[in-house]
């Protein structure tokens, strides 16, 4: 029988809360000496996997070794974009997947994949608060408290003597010259460094964000009132009502009727537009604003489609519902055919990939939701597909080098090679970076004595070999463009022997 009235901590929760506390420390200082003042490539790759192992070895609850390999596995595979290239893209998809193992490794993974999507957003959501209940805060908090003999309890147990031995030091530099000189010649310049200011904000970053990954929190969802519902179901009846969904589908698809037949005429069948007007115009003007006009007609769709309603009771509605929805995803792929002709005509930006990488996003969900209907699925399981199609879209942009791509079919669609189209515009391909180099030499394969190209192409070189050499700077795509240009400069360098021996 204790003798005891005191509570005993369990060991394993102190060992946990000091495992923590020692990742965090470690992590903050790694982070500085991967990230701060280095340009983004691989360093970014092994630090996002550095922190999924620390996930895993400071977590509380014990993981089996399957799990283990999977949330390691997940982690390689969302990363690995930023090999190729640190990207938006692929900073994005790489920070989701540590987002998912510090959910997985606390236990806050749903068991339906369908229900994952929400349970992201409630984690994201939450992000905006967590500051005023982050982990720094709660470990400064602990220190004032009584606790076991770990980290923190030998931190607290050397502020004392630090601050006493720092005023007894000082006070023997004042009465021994010695001491004073021996102190005055040790070089503190590297402490300067290190209170820098963008660095100290660089660690508060790092650190706010370990803290959250480390101490996941999902935001709180509201509970229902009784009289809430009501309210809802009366104004679903008022605004979207039997008589209300059929007059709209009516009116709906006979002016998506109208565009559509123009379109089939004009876009599709190539008929001749009236004085005045060329293709490239009419594709043009239309097609950012049909894709406004999908979006709102998705909306539209869910919000009157709800589970139980009229327009999900009634199969004239949702006949019709059904071909408006087909209208939709055929108006979609008119809005990618109006901008695959303008680009043909006025060249290939990064907003016009972006743009039609958005179009085949709508087209894709407009088409889920006609599963959705069909399939009489809930919103939460058209919701998780769409999600799961634009993750896999941003991986798979994350690892295709767009700029290469557009200034290769500016250089090949050029009025000066095609004989068509506009003259290549090399400011803007200038703006692309150096991964456009190989497509400028085969402009200049075609036109050796442009001046201008040949101009852009040696500046936009030296900016590449001007750039960070460290090893933690290095991507696969400046690896390949370096082999590129030495391969080029060998050739180069065998003609002029040619040349001169000839």
């Amino acid at each position: 029988m204790s003798l005891s009235n005191t509570r005993a901590l369990p060991a394993n929760a102190t060992s946990n809360s000091n495992r923590k506390f020692l990742t965090f420390i470690a992590l903050v200082a790694l982070a500085d000496l991967l990230l701060f003042d280095r340009a983004p490539g691989l360093n970014l790759f092994l630090f996002a996997n550095i922190i999924a192992v620390n996930l895993l070895i400071s977590s509380r609850r014990r993981q089996s070794i399957p799990k283990v390999a999977a949330f390691l596995l997940l982690c390689l595979v969302a990363s690995a974009p930023l090999v190729e290239a640190a990207s938006w893209m692929g900073m994005t998809i790489g920070l989701l997947g540590l987002c998912l193992i510090s959910l997985g490794v606390s236990g806050l993974i749903p068991r339906q994949w369908i229900r994952l999507p929400p349970v992201l957003l409630r984690f994201l959501v939450d992000v905006p608060t967590r500051p005023f209940r982050s982990a720094s805060y709660r470990w400064l908090h602990r220190l004032r408290k009584p606790s076991p003999r770990g980290v923190r309890h030998h931190l607290r147990g050397w502020i004392i003597p630090l601050v006493f031995a720092a005023g007894f030091l000082a006070l023997f530099a004042a009465a021994n010259p010695l001491i004073d000189k021996t102190l005055h010649r040790i070089d503190l310049t590297f402490l300067l460094q290190l209170l820098d200011a963008w660095r100290i904000g660089f660690w508060l970053v790092v650190a706010a964000s370990l803290s959250l990954l480390l101490h996941p929190r999902l935001r709180q969802r509201r509970s229902r009132r009784g009289e809430v519902p009501d309210i809802v179901t009366r104004t679903e009846d008022l605004l979207f009502g039997h008589d209300a969904l059929l007059r709209s589908l009516l009116v709906f698809n006979a002016l998506f009727a109208v565009q559509t037949l123009l379109d089939l005429t004009y876009l599709w069948g190539g008929a001749s537009l009236p004085d005045g007007m060329s293709h490239a115009e009419y594709a043009h003007r239309g097609a950012y604003p049909l894709m406004l006009t999908a979006i709102l007609a998705a909306i539209f769709v869910l919000a009157a489609m709800h589970r139980g309603g009229p327009g999900d009771r009634s199969p004239l509605l949702r006949g019709l519902v059904l071909l408006w929805i087909a209208q939709n995803i055929l108006l979609c792929f008119s809005s990618i055919l109006r901008l695959d002709l303008y680009v043909e005509v006025y060249s290939l930006t990064e907003l016009r990939v972006a743009a039609g990488i958005w179009m085949g996003l709508v087209a894709i969900g407009l088409f889920l939701i006609l599963l959705r209907i069909l399939l009489h699925r809930s919103n939460e399981w058209l919701i998780a597909l769409s999600s799961a199609t634009l993750v896999v879209t941003l991986y798979a942009a994350a690892l295709i080098d767009i700029p290469a791509f557009i200034a290769r079919f500016n250089v090949t669609h050029s009025r000066e090679i095609s004989g068509e189209g506009v003259v290549l515009d090399l400011d803007y391909l200038s703006t692309l970076g150096p991964a456009v180099i190989p497509a400028l030499d085969a402009y200049l394969a075609s036109l050796p004595a442009d001046g201008d190209v040949r101009r852009v192409r040696e500046a936009l070189q030296w900016q590449h070999i001007g750039r960070s050499r460290d090893w933690r700077s290095w991507t696969y795509r400046t690896a390949r463009l370096d082999d590129y240009l030495k391969k080029m400069q060998l050739l180069q360098d065998e003609t002029e022997t040619k040349k001169t021996n000839g």
